[in-house]
């Protein structure tokens, strides 16, 4: 019914209205034009806007907006020009590779929606001004700009004070460490390149 915009997403929306008067907002993909029908349930043909069961869908044909669980209304592959592809089918369910290259199974309840999401483009374009990246960031609710705390002084950051290039204490700490203190890496097991040397095995 028509295609929208919502502040905080790089995705277009679109209003689909159902046969009995129902309607629900869900990204769409690219091809997607104002009046187009679009097929929903077991009987549609997989075609660019159509949503049907990922065990229906056809191996090799791209997918977005998948559902994890039946009924939940699609928790994956939603963001701006991303896209999965549905790889086989299986037993215990569809496997599906993922924009981030890893393969996860899903039922075959579940379902898709064919195409790529639209919205593909928006990284490419330059931010070219401070003031653009801030709105940008206020509409998603992040602060910006984010200050180093290298460059604060040592009241208002673990790491400020000083003249030194390095804070002058490990930039790991405690996953139990108090608020104020929890900064840096936290709880990691290693934090930069290994220094260790290997030793060599005395010859026999």
């Amino acid at each position: 019914m028509e295609i929208v915009h919502e502040a905080g997403r790089g995705t277009p929306l679109g209003l689909i209205q159902l046969q009995d008067g129902a309607d629900f907002f869900t990204v769409i993909p690219e091809g997607i034009s104002v009046g187009q029908q679009i097929a929903i349930g077991d009987a549609a043909v997989p075609a660019v806007g159509n949503i049907l069961p990922v065990g229906r869908i056809p191996e090799g044909t791209m997918v977005c907006n998948i559902e994890l669980s039946p009924g939940d209304g699609g928790k994956l592959v939603k963001s701006s020009g991303g896209y999965a592809t549905v790889l086989s089918h299986r037993a215990d369910g569809t496997a599906i590779k993922l924009p981030s290259r890893k393969e996860i199974v899903v039922e075959n309840r579940c379902k898709a929606m064919i195409g790529v999401v639209a919205g593909s483009g928006r990284t490419e374009k330059p931010v070219l001004k401070a003031g653009k990246s801030h709105f940008r960031m206020i509409a998603k609710g992040h602060k910006y700009p984010r200050v180093r705390g290298l460059a604060m002084i040592s009241a208002y950051h673990p790491y400020g004070g000083g003249h030194k290039k390095r804070p002058g204490k490990p930039t790991t700490v405690s996953r139990n460490a108090p608020p104020g203190r929890k900064v840096g890496h936290i709880a990691a097991r290693q934090s930069g390149r290994s220094r260790r040397k290997k030793r060599g095995i005395p010859e026999s």
